[in-house]
């Protein structure tokens, strides 16, 4: 009877790993993303019905399902009650609760070490350490973005911390997977050093890295879960900790590329915490003003317009508004395009998914080496609410934090229309010298309703 349950356990695990694959795939295009999420939930499903029905968990059915209830419930209503513009925040937050639970799982493990092998014990502590890291650099990940912390460099030598925590920690992780038992207050010493060394490898991360910072976790907690699966002999884990770790490392290489620099200048070079992120420091000097009316006349008139959202777009809750003015725009036979900027926003594809939520083609939307080569030919660029992606000074100035990093060129169009609050800084807190370009024009005040005063001003024209 055993071995017929275990077939089935197997098999539902096999199924469970083709729907994250195959849910995977889809959601690799944002037409058929909504699906590939549906299909990979599907799989999960199986997965933990698989796991709650396996042979070996003998007792405590009802606490399992409570917990799971519980957890579900109160994740359901987080997720429906944060705004769009916080999405970032709670996937920083969940990507750390996955390393955390693979942790806590290494922990029950470790504390069992007699019953594993050497391989075993190695790749639970191993795992226990990349979950730690994950966990508490995701939860001040999360603590940054919310406003909760500031940024900036809270200690000197933090090189060095980081050798020290980490030769600590390595030899306490050493003496736990080559021990048959693990003492308690060794376990103890080790994930707390784990999670310390976490806080400090997040701590001098700057704004502008937070996005690719977040793939690295994503990753990291997808790495840990695999390892843990393969100590449980938990096929479901291994394959979907394997994609997950697969698909985070690759995004986050790509985003690494996006702002040309190498992970490992992310990580320890301290990019951007010697900058003030004060008021004071950012001096936009004069700018020339544009009101709705005349910003309006100017896209309504013209052949070609491209439209760069930034977090302020987010913030502002502007995209369907935006997908109106592109609506009226194209009506009046415009041909209006958007382009995104890999780390626009606060995590990867943060503007792709707010402007599918409203409704924008999927072909409409270009990423910067599509459509930088079109600006020269574009007659107005209009930029809602982004700073540090259209930053001149990353191609000029030698000291800004941002050089190097390949930039939209809406200052090769015909025209440029910025869309900004007034105390608005960009992420990187920098000043930005395409406010004063000779064809920037500002507007100043919520993109919400500078846009809604645009559609307004375009229907006045009929």
């Amino acid at each position: 009877m055993i071995n017929s349950s275990s077939f089935f356990i197997d098999l539902a695990y096999f199924f469970s790993a083709a729907l994250f694959i195959y849910g995977l795939r889809r959601m690799s295009s944002p037409i058929s993303a909504r699906t590939g999420i549906w299909i990979a939930a599907t799989g999960m499903l199986l997965a933990v019905a698989a796991s709650f029905s396996h042979p070996n968990i003998t007792g405590n059915h009802w606490l399992i399902l409570i917990a799971m209830l519980i957890g579900g419930a109160l994740s359901f209503v987080h997720a429906k009650r944060v705004d769009i513009s916080d999405m970032p925040q709670m996937i920083a937050l969940y990507n750390g609760l996955g390393g955390g639970a693979a942790a806590t799982i290494a922990a029950v493990e470790l504390l069992r070490a007699a019953e594993h092998g050497a391989s075993e014990r190695i790749l639970g502590v191993v795992g226990a350490l990349i979950g730690c890291i994950a966990f508490s650099g995701s939860l001040l990940a999360f603590a940054k973005l919310s406003g909760f912390i500031k940024y900036g460099n809270w200690f000197s030598n933090r090189q060095t911390a980081y050798v020290a925590m980490m030769a600590l920690v390595l030899m306490l992780g050493f003496i736990l997977a080559f021990s048959n038992t693990a003492h308690p207050v060794l376990l103890l010493m080790f994930f707390a050093l784990s999670l310390l060394f976490g806080f400090i490898m997040t701590s001098p991360i700057a704004a502008a890295d937070m996005p690719v910072l977040i793939s690295l976790y994503n990753a990291a907690a997808g790495l840990a879960v695999a390892f843990e699966g393969y100590v449980l002999g938990n096929p479901a884990m291994m394959v979907a900790g394997t994609l997950v770790c697969a698909a985070g490392a690759l995004l986050t290489r790509l985003m690494a590329r996006a702002v040309n620099r190498r992970l490992s200048e992310i990580l320890y070079s301290g990019f951007g915490i010697a900058h003030s992120t004060s008021e004071d420091s950012v001096h936009y000097g004069h700018v020339n003003e544009v009101d709705a009316f005349d910003a309006a006349v100017t896209m309504a008139f013209a052949e070609r317009v491209v439209i760069v959202p930034g977090y302020g777009m987010a913030v502002a809750q502007a995209q369907h508004k935006v997908q109106e003015l592109t609506q009226l725009l194209e009506e009046r036979g415009v041909d209006v395009q958007f382009a995104i900027h890999p780390v626009a926003g606060r995590m990867p594809g943060h503007m792709n998914v707010l402007l599918a939520e409203a409704g924008v083609a999927y072909e409409k939307i270009h990423d910067l080496s599509e459509i930088n080569n079109e600006m020269s030919k574009i007659d107005v660029a209009l930029v809602i609410g982004a700073n540090d992606i259209v930053n001149l000074s990353a191609r000029t100035d030698e000291k800004s934090p941002l050089h190097g990093m390949p930039i939209l060129n809406v200052d090769e169009a015909g025209s440029v229309i910025v869309l900004k609050r007034g105390d608005g800084q960009g992420y990187a807190g920098l000043d930005n010298p395409l406010l004063r370009h000779e064809k920037t024009r500002v507007g100043l005040g919520d993109a919400k309703r500078s846009v809604q005063d645009m559609i307004s001003a375009i229907k006045s024209l009929d």
